[in-house]
């Protein structure tokens, strides 16, 4: 059976869980998703301790933990989620490698969502395994578009991390004499880090597996998330797509696009929860989808194992079209010619896309690429015009942030710039960027860690249109 094949069964068999989730959080009191835009944009806080949690609440139901019970043993009763308690501080050393070898033993990756994409896998030609599932699969469109309010679901995953430290705070970077604009929109992107790879391949060898337990480390996700409130958001590594992210985020305003890697070194993980890849998720308060288009990147004639996203919106304010990209590049030194292919690949199929650069572009991604590699200089010399946005936060405004992703492996310390988002310079302007963050509140165990839940750090920038497009052009 194809890669195609299984992904669209697995994409069945998971939206329809979804539903289950949405049925089970009816109490949550709804909120239209116009909320996102009516609220401020404003610096994280820092947590608080919160009163418990309301019975049926997402809290209370472990969130998309509560919804292991939907999709692994058939409907549950909504009890409330014991969870797992979490030291208030990370552990380094002899410490850290002790929890790490302690919970491989002793505790599987996932929960039975996961035991049972792993047993689809292996079974999923059986159609008595289809039909033991056949009732998830006639969930109604209506369950799953219940709103739901981001602040309740922002407070609720703050009761959720109060045993964990506090959010490590950053502030926006505005560019000098810069004026916010009424029709600017704000793009975050984030290598997310996926679950069976983090507790799985990675090796973060400083890093407590406490730490990376999905039960916990999904709320610490969505509440840099809820904090920061993108209109368009682009994630990599994403292997938790159909149990949460679209799910949650759908009932949040946001429409959702997906694309799984053919191969993802996921599925080398036992309990694995399926594949990882790229998504897309954008307001349809703020935009409109005109064309979506879902990329395999080729290295000259050969097909790769990475892929993108390309989506054409319209602003529903301007009424003007805008390209959005999210893509993941080959990993690892020694690959540098095979990025490039890749990057050339993708800028080919942009140039077509946005009718040679006549529709503006914004490209975000985890390129595996620091600013000197060839496929770097390639987007930043292509006909399409495009310009690196965290550029803004340097002193000239030419120079790359000093880091994007900092880890620690078997192998050594790695502080590396990787991430960045694209922009068509002729007709956009960065109004302002998060800043990172510093090495004292990354920590010397580095990341991730019970502060942050990924080993790459989330860049955010707010853009607007630029008042003449053509000028620059």
């Amino acid at each position: 059976m194809s890669t195609d094949i299984l992904c669209a069964d697995y994409r069945g068999m998971y939206q329809s869980a979804a539903g289950r989730l949405c049925s089970a959080l009816r109490d949550v009191p709804a909120l239209c998703a116009s909320s996102l835009r009516q609220q401020p944009h404003h610096s994280p806080v820092k947590r608080r301790a919160l009163s418990p949690p309301v019975p049926g609440s997402l809290v209370s139901l472990g969130c998309c933990h509560g919804l292991a019970g939907w999709i692994g043993d058939g409907p549950a009763k909504a009890v409330p989620s014991q969870g797992t308690a979490a030291p208030s501080a990370p552990t380094g050393g002899a410490t850290g490698t002790a929890a790490r070898s302690a919970s491989r033993s002793g505790c599987s990756m996932g929960n039975s969502t996961s035991r049972l994409y792993s047993a689809l896998a292996k079974t999923l030609g059986s159609t008595a395994a289809i039909a033991q599932h056949q009732e998830y699969l006639e969930e109604s469109e209506h369950e799953q578009s219940d709103p739901l309010d981001p602040k309740d679901l922002l407070e609720e995953c703050q009761v959720a991390l109060q045993g964990r430290p506090a959010r490590l705070n950053r502030e926006f970077v505005s560019r000098r004499n810069d004026f916010s604009s009424s029709n600017s929109f704000r793009v975050m992107q984030w290598n997310i880090l996926a679950q069976a790879l983090g507790e799985g391949k990675d090796n973060f060898i400083k890093c407590p597996m406490e730490a990376l337990k999905w039960e916990e480390r999904k709320y610490l996700i969505l509440e840099e998330i809820l904090i920061y409130r993108p209109d368009v958001l682009c994630l990599q590594e994403v292997d938790h797509y159909f149990d949460t992210f679209q799910p949650i985020l759908s009932r949040l305003g946001y429409q959702c696009t997906f694309l799984a890697k053919p191969w993802s070194p996921c599925l080398d993980v036992e309990h694995n929860n399926g594949p990882d890849g790229c998504a897309l998720f954008f307001l349809q308060d703020r935009f409109q989808l005109v064309s979506s288009a879902k990329l395999r990147l080729s290295a000259r004639t050969l097909k790769t194992n990475q892929v993108a996203i390309a989506e054409i919106l319209q602003c529903n304010e301007t009424g003007r079209l805008l390209c959005f990209v999210v893509t993941h590049l080959k990993a690892r030194t020694g690959w540098e010619r095979f990025r490039l292919a890749q990057g050339t690949d993708l800028l080919r199929n942009l140039e077509s896309i946005t009718q040679g650069a006549k529709i503006p572009l914004v490209v975000c991604g985890d390129f595996n690429a620091e600013p000197t590699e060839e496929v770097y200089k390639r987007f930043a010399s292509s006909s399409l015009n495009l310009n690196s946005a965290y550029k803004v936060l340097s002193d000239d405004g030419e120079t790359e942030p000093p880091y994007t992703t900092w880890k620690i492996r078997p192998t050594g310390e790695s502080c590396n710039t990787l991430d960045y988002i694209w922009y068509s310079q002729h007709a956009l302007k960065v109004n302002s960027a998060l800043s990172l963050l510093t090495e004292e509140q990354i920590g010397p165990n580095r990341l991730p860690s019970f502060n942050y839940p990924s080993d790459h750090l989330s860049l955010v920038c707010n853009f607007s249109f630029n008042m003449d497009p053509d000028r620059l052009l």
